[in-house]
């Protein structure tokens, strides 16, 4: 709130998040405070101010039960703590902005870059480490890159100054679908090609079964993000061209570590 009234910004991008699904089964409380205190804050904030703001969101507001990808108006239902902290979060963003118009909520899943924590670069280093990795095979929804979903965050904010009016809720994932397994193996793949591995690892698939963690994940959490390209006029990538573009950026010094 702070922040906001020192810097009367026009947006907050608002991409701080805790994303340690697991560990938010212990710690709820932390992980409410930030995923669903922090855009109240800022929503709060900027309803005196004037300004407006992007939260950005997360495919695991959803159940993953359907079988079939997820629309931005379908209610949500998560699954953990992580989930029904980042649903928490939309829900002060719709109720402190929504009849003002200047909250913009962007959904999105399995978001992966070139630098920080993520699947590619921890697949990158395993691959590199060990001879097999098992890598859970019934879990499906789509990569995204941290380049694409850039791209997607600053078009949702020029169309304010452009004066185009969009949905409330906007989803946003490089195309395709994959599971757990076949991200893993397109990884070893192209960093193969791309000369950062001399060999990748064996990759097993694995259920969800047989590698049980503390939060439970949905099954099939792809977003439908058709109306979304269309109204923010932008082209997917297939998330297996934007995986090699993330490969490509990565320093030599960081595949090794």
């Amino acid at each position: 709130r702070a922040a906001v009234r020192h810097h009367q910004p026009d947006w907050v991008l608002n991409g701080g998040a805790y994303t340690a699904v697991d560990r938010a089964e212990s710690e709820p409380e932390l992980a409410l405070a930030v995923n669903g205190g922090a855009p109240r804050a800022f929503a709060e904030a900027l309803l005196a101010t004037g300004g407006r703001l992007l939260q950005v969101s997360t495919d695991f507001v959803f159940n993953g039960q359907q079988g079939s990808p997820y629309r931005p108006e379908q209610p949500r239902d998560p699954l953990g703590s992580y989930g029904r902290s980042k649903a928490a979060g939309e829900g002060a963003v719709e109720e402190v902005l929504g009849s003002s118009g200047r909250g913009l909520i962007l959904r999105t899943s399995w978001v992966m870059g070139p630098v920080g924590k993520n699947f590619a670069l921890t697949m990158l280093r395993l691959h590199r480490q060990k001879p097999e990795i098992g890598v859970v095979v019934d879990q499906v929804g789509c990569p995204t890159s941290t380049h694409t979903l850039a791209a997607a965050c600053w078009r949702s904010m020029a169309a304010s100054a452009t004066q185009v009016a969009l949905p409330a809720v906007l989803h946003w994932s490089d195309a395709g679908a994959a599971s757990w397994y076949d991200v893993a193996m397109a990884v070893g793949e192209l960093a193969q090609e791309l000369g950062l591995l001399p060999q990748p690892a064996r990759v097993n698939p694995l259920t969800t079964a047989e590698y049980p963690l503390p939060a439970p994940r949905p099954s099939y959490s792809l977003l439908d993000c058709s109306s979304s390209r269309r109204a923010l006029e932008l082209e997917p990538t297939h998330w297996r061209q934007a995986l090699r573009q993330l490969l490509e950026a990565v320093a030599p010094t960081a595949a090794g570590s």
